[in-house]
């Protein structure tokens, strides 16, 4: 008999290093460890420095370490997961999906078609390694559901995140992944789970957030888009998100 194990992740989460994330890397991963996950990615908004050092302090968490990025490309938004490198902002998405590969990541577009958190629209969702079907910010079920369609449609992998930013909301949705070939947890590399992601290998979980922190989080984003039609956008801190 193959040995097998199964892995729970929360491969979509924001750190105090992203212009609207709250806490220490600290902070979240103490939270993943208390609530029984495996392993988050922390995926800051164009910057990969407290991604880099949570990756390197989670083993002492008792959890993988996965380093990632959520890359702003010319279509919209992409994860690069498990990358050590953060790819250039603002390319187009074809390329920064390449680059992603090249540095030894996986390619996964984040709440997709939803323009209002710069998902990427359909007409331009051409090639990816996977889709998040389960975003548990979203406003309603909808959006959900027409991504997993449409992975399921185009034989994308699935995966399914929090996108918490802050730690309370870590694990409101995450990826079941089987890994084939090791015998403990312990045994495995990230590696292993951008390739099990890759190979689409995995189980949905999770449920939506709160829908008032959800109506918070859909009227900011709009607020964003209203206000890029009029100067370009310049990230900057936001306090008190949630």
């Amino acid at each position: 008999m193959t040995d097998s194990v199964s892995v729970r992740i929360d491969p979509h989460v924001h750190s105090e290093g992203s212009y609207d994330g709250h806490e220490p890397v600290e902070l979240l991963l103490e939270q993943a460890a208390e609530i029984g996950l495996d392993g988050i990615v922390v995926t800051d908004h164009d910057t990969i420095e407290e991604s880099r050092r949570a990756a390197a302090l989670a083993p002492e968490y008792g959890l993988l370490g996965i380093p990632g990025v959520e890359v702003s490309t010319a279509a919209g938004h992409l994860l690069a997961i498990g990358v050590d490198e953060q790819p250039d902002p603002h390319r187009p998405l074809a390329e920064t999906v390449e680059t992603v590969r090249d540095l030894g990541g996986v390619a996964v577009v984040p709440h997709p078609f939803q323009r209002t958190r710069h998902g990427v629209a359909k007409r331009r969702l051409t090639d990816c390694d996977a889709i998040e079907v389960y975003n548990s910010w979203l406003f309603t079920g909808y959006r959900n559901r027409r991504a997993k369609r449409f992975a399921e449609r185009h034989d994308y992998p699935g995966v399914a995140a929090s996108d918490a930013h802050s730690a309370a909301f870590i694990g409101r949705a995450y990826t079941e992944l089987t890994i084939d070939g090791v015998a403990a947890v312990d045994d495995l590399e990230g590696t292993d789970v951008v390739d099990a992601i890759r190979s689409g290998n995995a189980d949905i979980h999770g449920h939506r957030q709160p829908l008032r922190s959800s109506a918070n989080h859909y009227l900011i984003g709009a607020a964003r888009k209203a206000s890029w039609a009029v100067e370009p956008y310049v990230p900057a801190p936001i306090a008190n998100l949630f």
